[in-house]
Protein backbone atom coordinates (compact mmCIF):
# COMPACT_ATOMS: atom_id res chain seq x y z
CA UNK A 1 0.00 0.00 0.00
CA UNK A 2 1.17 3.34 -0.70
CA UNK A 3 2.18 5.80 1.73
CA UNK A 4 -0.11 8.17 0.49
CA UNK A 5 -3.00 6.10 0.76
CA UNK A 6 -2.00 4.90 4.43
CA UNK A 7 -2.16 8.49 5.50
CA UNK A 8 -5.82 8.89 3.79
CA UNK A 9 -7.05 5.60 5.90
CA UNK A 10 -5.34 6.85 8.94
CA UNK A 11 -6.63 10.51 8.70
CA UNK A 12 -9.83 9.49 8.08
CA UNK A 13 -10.28 7.31 10.99
CA UNK A 14 -8.52 10.07 13.31
CA UNK A 15 -11.71 12.14 11.75
CA UNK A 16 -14.09 9.92 13.06
CA UNK A 17 -12.45 8.83 16.46
CA UNK A 18 -12.35 12.49 17.20
CA UNK A 19 -16.12 13.23 15.88
CA UNK A 20 -16.89 10.38 18.52
CA UNK A 21 -15.23 11.49 21.01
CA UNK A 22 -16.66 14.68 21.03
CA UNK A 23 -20.48 13.83 20.42
CA UNK A 24 -20.42 10.93 22.52
CA UNK A 25 -20.50 10.57 26.41
CA UNK A 26 -17.99 7.88 26.85
CA UNK A 27 -16.86 6.59 30.43
CA UNK A 28 -13.42 7.13 31.58
CA UNK A 29 -11.97 3.86 30.49
CA UNK A 30 -13.53 4.04 27.26
CA UNK A 31 -12.13 7.64 26.51
CA UNK A 32 -8.69 6.13 27.94
CA UNK A 33 -8.53 3.71 25.22
CA UNK A 34 -9.81 6.20 22.41
CA UNK A 35 -7.61 8.21 23.28
CA UNK A 36 -4.54 5.44 23.11
CA UNK A 37 -5.91 4.91 19.48
CA UNK A 38 -5.49 8.11 18.85
CA UNK A 39 -2.11 8.61 19.46
CA UNK A 40 -1.16 5.62 18.36
CA UNK A 41 -2.71 6.42 15.07
CA UNK A 42 -0.71 10.24 15.33
CA UNK A 43 2.27 8.33 16.21
CA UNK A 44 1.96 5.96 12.93
CA UNK A 45 1.32 8.83 10.85
CA UNK A 46 4.38 10.31 11.63
CA UNK A 47 6.57 7.20 10.59
CA UNK A 48 8.29 6.85 7.41
CA UNK A 49 9.75 4.06 5.48
CA UNK A 50 7.67 1.28 7.66
CA UNK A 51 7.00 -1.92 5.90
CA UNK A 52 3.76 -3.63 5.13
CA UNK A 53 4.79 -6.17 8.05
CA UNK A 54 5.26 -3.30 10.34
CA UNK A 55 2.80 -1.63 9.46
CA UNK A 56 0.00 -4.38 10.11
CA UNK A 57 1.87 -5.01 13.39
CA UNK A 58 1.24 -1.53 14.46
CA UNK A 59 -2.15 -1.68 13.29
CA UNK A 60 -2.68 -4.79 14.75
CA UNK A 61 -1.77 -2.85 18.09
CA UNK A 62 -4.62 -0.37 17.24
CA UNK A 63 -7.36 -2.95 16.36
CA UNK A 64 -6.68 -4.37 20.22
CA UNK A 65 -7.60 -0.94 21.51
CA UNK A 66 -10.93 -1.04 19.61
CA UNK A 67 -12.00 -4.56 20.76
CA UNK A 68 -11.49 -4.00 24.47
CA UNK A 69 -13.80 -0.85 23.74
CA UNK A 70 -16.63 -2.27 22.17
CA UNK A 71 -16.19 -5.16 24.83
Amino acid sequence: MSRLKRLQNIDGLLNVLTIAMNQCSLSENDAILLNDAIAKLNRLRTKKGLTDKQYKAEIVEIVNLFMNFFI
